[in-house]
C-alpha cells in the first residue's frame, strides 16, 4: 500500500522555538528547584509534539494504488495525532460537528488542484480561516470538488488548514473520507426533457454538473473513520423508493411520467451522494450522514428538482428508522438503515427551508420533526438578523426567524431572500451542549470572511454519554 510522508515545518519550527526556550531557562536556573514533576512533564511534551505526519491512503473495497472503479475512500495521517486546541469550550468537553458549503467547486476538472496547490488563493485562505476559528473535530464541506486521488483534500489541509491564517491556530484533520459524486457523470439519456434531444448537457447527468465530480463534498476527521462500516449511496434508484414523488409530465394524462420507463432504471436518488461514514469518538460510534441534496429550484412545473430533493432529504428520515430502512440498498448491496440504538448527525446542505424558499412538501420538516432527532437548540447568529434587516426585500416577508439563516441568497424576488438550508441535526441519544452559525455582525471581527461562500459555517457541540 502506498504511503505519502510529509514533513510538517510550522510544527518543527514551533517545536524548535520551544526546544531554545526550555534550554535557555536550564542554562540560567541554577538556583532554581526544578521538580521531578516538572521535568516529567517537560519530556513528555519534548517526546509527544508531532513532528512530522504520514499519509496512508485504504479504502473499504480498495487500497489507495487502484485505478478504477473506485466508491469510497477513506485516508488519515499519523495516529499519534494530538487534537488542536479548541478556542470556544473546554478542551474534551465536547465534540464539535460542522458543515459548511465552502463554495470550493470550480468550473472544469482540475481548476481546485491548481488553485490549492499554493497557499496563495484567497478564497481558500479566507475558508481556512474559517474552519480554524470554529475548529470543529468532525466537518462536512459541501461544493468540494472530487478527484479520485484525493489531492485536493490533501492540498487543502496541508497548504491551509495547517497553516495560520491571520493568526488563528492551525487545525489538523487527520481522518478523511472522499468519495465519487454523482454530479457531472453523464447519463447518456435526454433526462432534462430540454427540446433538443441532448443527452450530454450537465441537466443529463445524473446530477446536475459540467464534469464528473464538480460541486461534491468530503468529511474531515479529528477522530479515526470506522472504513469497514462506511456505507455509500450513490448509485440508489430513486424508483425504489416506496412512494417517491417521481416527477409528472403536466402535458400528459399519465401520472409520474416524466422519465420514461428506462430513464427509471437509471435515475438516481442522489443528486450528488449520500454517505453514512461511522467515527470512533473514544469508542463510541457516530454516524455522521452526509449528503447535500439537488436545490428545489431551476426546473419547471413538473418539479422535478423540489420532488428530489424532497426525497433527498426522505432518504435520511427512513435510513434512522429500522421499520422504514428496509427497502435501502447500498452501493455494496448491503440493506437496511440505522439500527434504533445507533448514535448519528445529519449534515450538509440540505437546500431546504422549514418556512420559506421553495421546497417541495415541507422537506425538511421530514427531520425537523423526527421523533429520532435532537432539535431542541437551533444554530442561530447576530450576522444572519442583522442582515436581514439591512437587505430587507424578500427578506421582509419571510416567516421564519433570521436568526436561524444560513445562506445568504438574492434578496429581490422571485429570489427567496435568505435562508434556513445548512444543517447539523444530531440524534436524541446526543445531548446539544451549545451551537452556532459562523455569522458575524457587519464591521464585528472575522465579519469580512463570510463573503467568500453564500453559506455559512453551522456547528453544534454534542456530549455523547458512556
Amino acid at each position: 500500500m502506498k504511503r505519502i510522508h510529509f514533513f510538517h515545518s510550522e510544527i518543527w519550527s514551533e517545536f524548535a522555538k520551544l526546544d531554545a526556550a526550555f534550554r535557555q531557562i536550564l542554562s540560567k536556573s541554577k538556583d532554581v528547584f526544578w521538580s521531578p514533576t516538572c521535568l516529567f512533564l517537560l519530556i513528555i511534551v519534548w517526546i509527544f509534539l508531532p513532528t512530522n505526519f504520514a499519509v496512508s491512503e485504504t479504502s473499504f473495497l480498495y487500497d489507495f494504488t487502484q485505478e478504477d472503479k473506485r466508491i469510497g475512500q477513506s485516508f488519515h495521517r499519523s495516529k499519534n495525532h494530538r487534537h488542536s486546541q479548541r478556542p470556544f469550550r473546554k478542551r474534551h468537553a465536547s465534540v464539535r460537528f460542522a458543515t459548511f458549503n465552502a463554495s470550493l467547486n470550480r468550473n472544469n476538472a482540475g481548476e481546485l488542484i491548481t488553485d490549492l496547490s499554493t497557499p496563495d488563493n484567497a478564497q481558500a485562505k479566507a475558508i481556512a480561516e474559517i474552519i480554524q476559528r470554529v475548529n470543529p473535530d468532525v466537518l462536512l464541506i459541501n461544493e468540494f470538488d472530487f478527484d479520485k486521488d484525493g489531492q485536493a483534500a490533501l492540498l487543502f489541509q496541508t497548504n491551509y488548514l495547517s497553516v495560520s491564517q491571520n493568526g488563528a491556530a492551525p487545525v489538523e484533520f487527520p481522518f478523511v473520507f472522499l468519495a465519487p459524486s454523482n454530479t457531472g457523470i453523464p447519463s447518456g439519456l435526454d433526462l432534462d426533457n430540454d427540446q433538443n434531444g441532448s443527452t450530454t448537457g450537465p441537466g443529463d447527468a445524473y446530477g446536475f454538473g459540467f464534469f464528473p465530480g464538480q460541486f461534491a463534498m468530503v468529511v474531515l476527521s479529528k477522530y479515526p473513520i470506522v472504513e469497514s462500516d462506511t456505507r455509500t449511496f450513490q448509485q440508489f434508484l430513486w424508483k425504489d423508493m416506496p412512494g417517491a414523488l417521481l416527477p409528472d409530465d403536466p402535458e400528459t394524462l399519465a401520472p409520474a411520467d416524466w422519465y420514461s420507463i428506462e430513464e427509471l432504471e437509471a435515475v438516481r436518488l442522489s443528486s450528488k451522494s449520500h454517505w453514512d461514514v461511522p467515527i470512533d469518538i473514544n469508542g463510541k460510534v457516530i454516524h455522521v450522514l452526509a449528503s447535500h441534496p439537488t436545490p428545489p429550484v431551476f426546473d419547471g412545473p413538473e418539479d422535478r428538482n423540489g420532488r428530489r430533493n424532497h426525497d433527498e432529504i426522505r432518504f435520511w428520515a427512513d435510513y434512522v428508522r429500522p421499520n422504514r430502512s428496509v427497502y435501502i440498498s447500498d452501493d455494496q448491496g448491503n440493506a437496511g438503515g440505522l439500527s434504533g440504538r445507533a448514535r448519528f448527525v445529519i449534515m450538509g446542505d440540505l437546500n431546504a427551508d422549514p418556512f420559506d424558499g421553495d421546497s417541495t412538501d415541507e422537506a425538511v420538516l421530514q427531520l425537523l420533526n423526527h421523533p429520532r432527532i435532537n432539535t431542541r437548540k437551533t444554530p442561530k447568529s447576530r450576522g444572519g438578523r442583522e442582515a436581514a434587516r439591512v437587505q430587507g426585500k424578500a427578506n421582509l416577508s419571510q416567516l421564519g426567524k433570521p436568526e436561524f439563516d444560513t445562506a445568504d441568497f438574492g434578496d429581490v424576488p422571485p429570489s427567496p431572500g435568505n435562508l434556513r438550508v445548512d444543517y447539523v441535526l444530531p440524534s436524541k441519544n446526543l445531548k446539544i451542549k451549545d451551537s452556532g452559525v459562523f455569522w458575524p455582525k457587519t464591521g464585528k471581527t472575522f465579519s469580512s470572511l463570510v463573503s467568500n461562500s453564500d453559506h455559512r459555517l453551522v456547528w453544534v457541540d454534542v456530549k455523547i454519554s458512556r
